[in-house]
């Protein structure tokens, strides 16, 4: 009489290791930077804490009639510098590393009614001081501060 092997096991077996993820596939489009005349601000409702509250402003950034992002002003009072309008910009990431948060800020700078605007944002964020520079921000951080400071003026009314 022959003797049967074992009945195969229907698990699989794990590996040793683990499996590596696939790489992310870039867009083959290369990207490249949108026009300002692209870009354009809708006004929206905000809410109490992004553009909605006393004295706030709020903006629905549009490229191409989709939304890429928003962007608001709040009126607050923090020290050191007092009661003050600060804006604050979300890109959808989609739409981020397109040039298109410059024009954010400056649009919404001078859609709004104050004439001095302060961006608030962490000094590690380059891409947001770079942003604001080029729409029309100056450095304007306090000594000691932790966070970056950018001030914006309008020049004439």
């Amino acid at each position: 009489m022959a003797v049967k092997p074992p009945p195969k096991s229907s698990k699989r077996r794990r590996p040793a290791h683990a499996t590596p993820k696939p790489k992310t596939k870039r867009s083959p489009l290369p990207r490249v930077p949108i026009n300002a005349s692209d870009v354009k601000l809708v006004s929206a409702k905000g809410t109490v804490k992004r553009g909605g509250g006393p004295g706030g402003e709020a903006w629905r950034i549009e490229v191409h009639d989709k939304t890429a992002g928003r962007v608001f002003i709040n009126f607050i009072d923090e020290p050191p510098i007092g009661p003050h309008a600060s804006i604050q910009i979300f890109l959808n990431q989609a739409h981020q590393g397109l040039k298109i948060g410059r024009v954010g800020y400056r649009k919404a700078c001078e859609a709004s009614s104050y004439d001095a605007i302060y961006a608030h944002m962490r000094k590690s964020n380059i891409a947001s001081w770079r942003a604001a520079e080029e729409a029309g921000f100056v450095d304007a951080t306090p000594p000691d501060d932790k966070q970056k400071v950018m001030l914006w003026r309008r020049m004439t009314r």
